[in-house]
């Protein structure tokens, strides 16, 4: 579990983040949703200790990760796979090497344990046979992939994924979802979700909690989307005119 407690962030004169308190829960797909502007990414960034934030703390089950020394934040920071927007492989290794990269940095492991980590994570993510490929040799949703791969290698009991779905297909997209989904339920993680993808939020949303200017505007799952009356998060649900007509085909208004 990550809790967080009444979080502010400020850059200069401007306040970004304004008194969050939220808690991510072990074993769910927790999504950060809300428009460009709203915080989602400094709010992420703050969670995984990439930005420290003007007050508040971030707790880690029992351990306060904002007053953790280097060397505890370290301890920490091995048990938190990240799933990057972009993937964020390095071209000049092949993906075995990308997957491997965690394990050489962290762990202590002869070669041929990093070697079945890499072929099993391999597994998990339906790429078996493509440690030898580069990034330029692959495909969007395979890049994806991969990044989910390295992101899990070191077993990790916090995954944090920033727009998994940006710059895929339908079809790949609810592949990346479905995969998420399964990791985090049969490895009991907190997976915390930054988003946009409404068909995520409604596909694997189990705990949602909507930002707008810097504040929490609501909290809920997917189940609870459709019928609440909360302004702001029919304003943002229902921006696409797709999920609009579904809604007035259901409720007929």
């Amino acid at each position: 579990m990550v809790r967080i407690e009444d979080i502010y962030k400020s850059f200069g004169d401007t306040e970004v983040l304004k008194g969050i308190s939220l808690t991510f829960e072990k074993g769910k797909t927790n999504l950060i949703i809300g428009r460009s502007g709203a915080g989602k990414t400094v709010l992420l960034k703050t969670l995984v200790g990439l930005i420290m934030p003007t007050s508040g703390t971030v707790w880690y089950d029992d351990t306060n990760f904002t007053q953790l020394d280097k060397k505890s934040l370290r301890e920490v920071r091995m048990n938190i796979g990240m799933l990057f927007q972009g993937s964020a492989l390095f071209d000049s290794m092949n993906v075995e090497e990308n997957i491997r990269f965690p394990m050489d940095m962290f762990k202590k492991m002869t070669p041929g344990e990093k070697q079945k980590r890499v072929d099993y994570c391999l597994e998990v993510v339906g790429l078996e046979g493509v440690n030898k490929k580069y990034p330029s040799e692959i495909s969007g949703g395979m890049k994806k992939r991969v990044g989910i791969a390295r992101a899990i290698v070191l077993d990790p009991d916090y995954l944090f994924c920033d727009e998994p779905n940006s710059g895929l297909d339908p079809k790949t997209s609810l592949l990346v979802d479905e995969l998420i989904l399964e990791i985090t339920r049969n490895n009991n993680t907190t997976t915390i979700i930054n988003t946009h993808d409404m068909n995520s939020v409604m596909g694997i949303g189990e705990n949602i909690a909507l930002l707008h200017q810097g504040k929490v505007a609501w909290q809920g799952d997917k189940d609870h989307i459709i019928d609440s009356d909360n302004e702001l998060l029919q304003s943002f649900i229902f921006a696409s005119p797709f999920l609009r007509e579904l809604k007035e085909k259901a409720y007929g208004h």
